[in-house]
């Protein structure tokens, strides 16, 4: 437990389409500190969904939602023995499984199939835009955990 609560960091929103979520998007695809590189990239996913006349807000958004667990399970440790409470996400936890779930299953796809970053995430999104692809299949993973483990709900306290 930590002796004082810590301060939540403020993010600013990325200054091209002036949005949070873009933002942590480019944070979680960032590696070693190399922020521009993930917002060339991010940028370039957004280009291309802009060129198949989507709306790249929009497809961002809804991949969001559809790959956002609406319950997950958390241990407690009740009489020594550790059961799974299903609980309700918190929305900013919902943001980061969402899109870590998005980020992980575009750079577990096939380098055969596809040839930098950039096509891996814009095709993950769209699978997510259509409530297919890695990260649904992660947040259905998620919540069938948290279904089968109901019978534990009334240890939340």
């Amino acid at each position: 437990m930590p002796r004082r609560p810590y301060k939540k960091v403020a993010v600013l929103n990325d200054p091209i389409y002036d949005h949070y979520e873009i933002t942590k998007l480019i944070h979680y695809i960032m590696v070693d500190g190399k922020k521009k590189i993930a917002q060339k990239i991010v940028y370039a996913v957004l280009e291309a969904l802009k060129e198949t006349k989507l709306d790249p807000i929009d497809v961002v958004n809804t991949a969001i939602l559809n790959a956002a667990p609406d319950m997950e399970v958390k241990p407690k440790r009740v009489g020594g023995a550790s059961y799974l409470v299903p609980m309700e996400t918190r929305s900013s936890r919902k943001l980061y499984l969402a899109l870590k779930g998005i980020v992980n299953a575009a750079r577990a796809r096939s380098n055969k199939q596809y040839h930098t970053f950039a096509e891996k995430l814009y095709h993950e999104l769209l699978d997510a835009y259509q409530k297919q692809g890695g990260a649904v299949e992660k947040k259905q993973q998620i919540e069938k955990l948290a279904e089968s483990n109901k019978a534990f709900a009334h240890f939340k306290w």
